[in-house]
């Protein structure tokens, strides 16, 4: 897959499978996933079958007051926590097909994926605390499998 660098917009090759590795842009050398990736559908189908960490993804649509909100907590903890989880947005605008293949009814959703399973999903823009106690809780489930 294709990761765009969030520091340098340089396009990086980046197996899913090797994700775990903190992959870093091969032109600014800084962290890929320190920062959230947007997602097409191919892209999202490759991170849930192939990555070798968890996934959360953020469904939302850019007149969604409540995702433009939340949009600052989900890239904060990215930052934090990036390269242990690895977090995705989805516009469900602009990808409708995505929202209708996941059944997504309200925005923002967040959905956690492992190992090609979806392990649970939330609706709502949910504060920083508890954004960051439903990621380690993913990342704790993820290490008992």
């Amino acid at each position: 897959m294709e990761i765009k660098c969030p520091h340098c917009g340089q396009r990086n090759r980046v197996p899913a499978g090797n994700l775990d590795g903190d992959p870093t842009c091969g032109k600014c050398h800084n962290l890929l996933l320190n920062s959230p990736i947007n997602a097409d559908s191919k892209m999202l189908a490759e991170l849930i079958a192939g990555s070798a960490i968890p996934v959360v993804v953020d469904f939302w649509a850019p007149w969604c007051g409540p995702c433009l909100r939340f949009a600052p907590t989900y890239q904060s903890l990215a930052e934090k926590l990036g390269g242990t989880v690895a977090f995705v947005k989805v516009d469900t605008e602009a990808h409708q097909e995505i929202g209708a293949k996941f059944n997504i009814r309200s925005i923002p959703t967040l959905a956690t994926f492992f190992r090609g399973r979806e392990l649970g999903r939330t609706s709502g823009a949910l504060p920083a605390a508890e954004l960051e106690k439903l990621v380690r809780g993913l990342i704790e489930q993820a290490q008992k499998v």
